[in-house]
């Protein structure tokens, strides 16, 4: 049951599964340049970032990074992509809910991630995706198996 949740076999239609694409790219690349930005001026941004998890601003500064980097790669790509939107997911509401106390004022950017990838995430990444092509995969050793 956990490889059909991270691996579909049966992706979504081919014009949705393109849409799919489509935003994973333009969201996903708009979310990495956050990150880059993070992670190019970190130096700059480690002791006056903010931190909601009170686990230190150097430490909130480097989850988030992980979130708007790597997340966002694995999200473009469509692998472990549940599991890639939930950091993402996370640390958007925290900017919204925490750091913004959900004001859109300042905090509309967040919201709007937020949301965005909450339809992304329950849409799944459609049939071009890496966990749609290693579902498949599957699929087909189960097949081979049974005969």
């Amino acid at each position: 049951m956990f490889k059909k949740i991270l691996f579909p076999a049966e992706p979504t239609l081919s014009f949705s599964s393109l849409l799919l694409l489509i935003m994973r790219i333009c969201l996903g690349l708009l979310f990495l340049n956050h990150g880059m930005q993070k992670w190019l001026y970190y130096g700059e941004l480690y002791n006056n970032f903010p931190d909601p998890l009170h686990i230190g601003s150097a430490w909130s500064l480097i989850l988030i990074i992980i979130s708007e980097v790597i997340c966002s790669f694995l999200f473009i790509f469509g692998l472990f992509y549940r599991l890639a939107l939930l950091p993402m997911i996370f640390a958007m509401g925290m900017a919204f809910f925490v750091v913004h106390d959900g004001s859109l004022d300042g905090g509309e950017l967040s919201l709007i991630y937020m949301m965005a990838f909450v339809f992304m995430y329950l849409f799944g990444p459609g049939r071009y995706s890496l966990d749609a092509w290693i579902g498949r995969r599957f699929a087909e050793a189960s097949e081979r198996k049974s005969v």
